[in-house]
């Protein structure tokens, strides 16, 4: 994993990206084996576990946020990527209080460009945008 010049929080976001791919396809917790072959993650073991940890514990509601969301479209047809991209969003916005939402997004955005096609950064931004909205409102009572 290159991380020259990453912000320490946007390589720990991709290292759980990574983590989550890979975990679709082998169920086996591969977080443990990312962070230890990148050392430059140290100071952030402990974000990196946590976000990989809630967004497999928010599996079913998250994938409920992102059915809302969506407009015309399968939750199948949605790219792998992008799915777990919305899910690590959406759980940062739910569950991580310390990271603004608006930070969250634009990061999820970001990631998107690097991993997905050129139509995920909008894709992943509308979605996101329109779950934190929602999520405005329901917390305003």
């Amino acid at each position: 994993m290159t991380t020259i010049n990453l912000h320490p929080r946007r390589a720990a976001r991709q290292c759980v990206l990574k983590a989550l791919f890979a975990y679709q396809f082998s169920k086996n917790d591969t977080i443990d084996q990312l962070m230890s072959e990148n050392p430059e993650l140290k100071g952030n073991n402990d974000f990196i576990q946590s976000l990989f940890d809630i967004v497999l514990e928010n599996g079913k509601l998250t994938e409920n946020i992102i059915k809302s969301h969506l407009e015309n479209w399968e939750i199948d047809r949605v790219a792998l990527i992008d799915k777990i991209l919305l899910k690590m969003g959406i759980c940062e916005i739910y569950f991580i209080d310390d990271i603004p939402p608006k930070v969250t997004i634009s990061e999820m955005v970001e990631i998107a460009k690097i991993y997905s096609t050129d139509e995920s950064p909008v894709f992943i931004n509308g979605i996101l945008d329109a779950v934190f909205k929602n999520y405005i409102k329901e917390n305003k009572k």
